[in-house]
């Protein structure tokens, strides 16, 4: 096995012990619930399930990305164990983070500089973000350097297929992502918006689905038509939920069903609170490798 560490953010959705077992590290994202300031540490201060309750609730959010000094702490941390570093950021299409972790990263190589610290810009969210980390960890077993890693992700991350919807527009609409008109006629029309994850990483509403047991299936046929090997996909798939955990499950029911190769079942987590404090409660997340995000 390669002698560097490969690291990422909270942000990927996945749970610690998933990190654990693939000997991936990460750094925290914060969130403020009603003023007060949390750490996104994979639901060990605070589950999922209080979190959503608290937002359904009421609670006023926001986040916080890691900033230069916090980055710069965590990099020197790892720098000092004698290895280099492959850190994966959030999406620069949804956060400042990843320019905050480039800036940490050359003052952290001024301390060190015999080693390797690369900081790369995922392009991705949530448990997609996971998946690639998932396959970066693969990668890493299978015998690359950090080098050759390094350019196997900025060669294949637009593959990475992010497929969002959503039966709750009250924070799309608190956060600007969709108009207060919207959110009132969808509202009324039980409308749940589908979107993806484009090639700029920036979350962008696709389609208008009124119900959700249509959504279900729209969300299912964008897989069909652009899952790597069609319905002979045999990658694995990931599914994140904000506290809506049988619609989850019937989209991983039905990928299941049309996808026999699949590597493994279908994998679900949580949305993670920093992802979760602008989607709110009701949002569902499909991921998957596919054709290349062009738009």
């Amino acid at each position: 096995m390669n002698d560097y560490i490969i690291s990422t953010c909270s942000t990927a959705d996945l749970t610690k012990e998933h990190f654990e077992a693939r000997n991936i590290r990460y750094v925290c994202f914060h969130y403020f619930l009603d003023g007060k300031q949390y750490t996104d540490d994979l639901g060990q201060s605070m589950s999922a399930a209080d979190f959503y309750k608290a937002m359904a609730d009421g609670a006023d959010t926001s986040t916080s990305q890691v900033n230069v000094s916090e980055y710069l702490a965590y990099f020197t941390s790892l720098l000092s164990e004698g290895k280099d570093v492959l850190h994966i950021s959030l999406s620069s299409g949804l956060s400042g983070s990843v320019q905050s972790a480039r800036t940490a990263a050359e003052l952290a190589l001024e301390q060190f500089p015999d080693r390797k610290l690369y900081v790369i810009d995922s392009l991705a969210a949530s448990s997609g973000f996971g998946l690639l980390m998932d396959k970066v960890a693969d990668l890493r077993d299978e015998g690359y350097t950090i080098d050759q890693l390094r350019d196997w992700v900025e060669a294949n991350k637009k593959r990475l297929s992010h497929w969002f919807f959503s039966t709750d527009l009250t924070f799309f609409v608190k956060g600007g992502r969709v108009s207060k008109t919207a959110g009132v006629v969808g509202g009324m029309l039980n409308i749940c918006p589908l979107m993806n994850v484009d090639h700029e990483g920036h979350l962008i509403v696709r389609k208008k689905v009124m119900g959700k047991k249509k959504v279900i299936h729209e969300i299912v046929a964008r897989m069909e038509e652009i899952a790597e090997g069609r319905l002979d996909y045999s990658g694995k798939c990931y599914i994140s939920h904000s506290a809506c955990g049988d619609d989850a499950r019937a989209v991983a029911d039905l990928v299941e069903a049309k996808f026999p190769k699949l590597s493994g079942k279908v994998e679900i987590y949580d949305i993670g609170t920093t992802i979760g404090s602008h989607t709110g409660p009701g949002t569902v997340a499909l991921f998957f490798w596919g054709d290349e995000r062009v738009n």
